[in-house]
């Protein structure tokens, strides 16, 4: 099998026994497992809960907090516990592992976004297999969001994963709910996920996990539409990655009929945020949505919000949003120019406000 590189995600559930703590033969599993990806020279990079799990019952929790601080303080106590083992453990295989705690800001931050697609390029180059949590000690959004799903997927399509698995405690996606209807079926195989689907679908999670199969489906559809297949499902043994890996999972498997997005496309179409909003003509519309062409001046109409050079702003026609695009010039310039193309003298035509390279298309066609 030609190298691959394999985003995991274990959450909490394949992670703890029935009193909610970190379960170490499970955790010891995982990690075989995952040297054995690394032993057949993939690039692995997991994405990890647990720091709550692992550190609530040495606050004297009995059972996992259900309050903000309560989950702060848990993760405050158990990120360490956790990275802890999972260096040591990872050690015992000769791997070099290194932790990498994220927000969203990370992401919508582009200098921030940038440095970390370097620190985990380079971490891989250097063989060093990066273990990335939701840095649920500061972060409330996270912890009431998802059990890491979503960061998983955006992971995969920032690293431009050939792969996201996604492990949890039941043998992929149903068409019911197999822990009520005992004649519900699995679905082996997806090739999209329609908002109906995902209405359908009941968002039950654990008592040790925050996130459930909608959560999943919803990491699962951007892992996608990012050009990543997805793998949702159950394994055991220490082969079961590359079992998954080699399409024989105990789970559903979601493929992607969207080729890669670029890093800067991404960051634009998911955690930009948008400064402004210009309104273009059909012509434009059609030559950005159809043509590969870039955005020219003489296509805008309207200007809306300040906005300056670099900045992103949302792309609207004829026929609604169509997108959102880094801009090359401030709203005021911009506005200067519509004036002009008001009574079509002194167009400048040539100078290219979106570039092609800077444009994502959203909008439905």
């Amino acid at each position: 099998m030609s190298k691959k590189r394999i985003v995991v995600k274990i959450g909490s559930s394949s992670l703890t026994n029935e009193r909610g703590e970190i379960d170490q033969e499970q955790l010891y599993e995982h990690i075989h497992a995952l040297a054995t990806l690394r032993q057949e020279n993939h690039d692995v990079i997991l994405v990890t809960s647990g720091a709550v799990a692992a550190g609530f019952s040495g606050l004297g929790y009995s059972s996992r907090p259900v309050t903000i601080k309560g989950k702060q303080a848990a993760a405050a106590v158990g990120q360490g516990l956790l990275i802890q083992t999972y260096i040591e453990k990872f050690k015992e295989f000769n791997l070099s592992s290194a932790q990498l705690l994220l927000t969203r800001n990370d992401f919508s931050n582009r200098e921030r976004y940038k440095n970390a697609f370097a620190t985990i390029t380079e971490l891989l180059d250097r063989g060093v297999l990066p273990i990335i949590n939701e840095n649920d000690t500061v972060s409330v959004e996270e912890l009431t969001f998802g059990d890491n799903d979503m960061l998983s997927a955006l992971v995969s399509g920032f690293v431009h994963a050939d792969q996201l698995i996604i492990l949890t405690d039941i043998n992929g996606l149903y068409d019911g709910n197999p822990r009520k209807d005992p004649l519900a079926n699995r679905i082996d195989f997806l090739d999209d996920i329609s908002d109906d689907k995902l209405n359908r679908t009941e968002d039950s999670g654990s008592k040790v996990g925050t996130g459930g199969m909608k959560s999943k489906l919803l990491a699962a559809k951007t892992a996608m539409t990012l050009g990543v297949p997805v793998f949702i499902g159950y394994g055991e043994g220490y082969q079961k990655l590359l079992d998954i890996l080699q399409g024989n999972g105990d789970g559903t498997y979601i493929a992607s009929r969207h080729s890669a997005v670029n890093t800067r496309k991404q960051w634009i179409a998911l955690h930009s945020e948008t400064a402004g909003a210009i309104y273009v003509d059909q012509g434009a519309e059609e030559a950005i949505l159809y043509n590969g062409k870039s955005l020219l001046p003489a296509g805008v109409f309207n200007v809306k919000g300040t906005f300056h050079k670099g900045d992103v702003v949302n792309v609207y026609g004829i026929s609604g949003f169509l997108g959102k695009g880094e801009i090359n010039c401030s709203s005021e310039k911009l506005k200067k120019t519509v004036e002009k193309n008001e009574d079509r003298s002194d167009v400048v035509k040539s100078a290219e406000i979106i570039h092609r390279d800077g444009w994502v298309k959203m909008g439905s066609e």
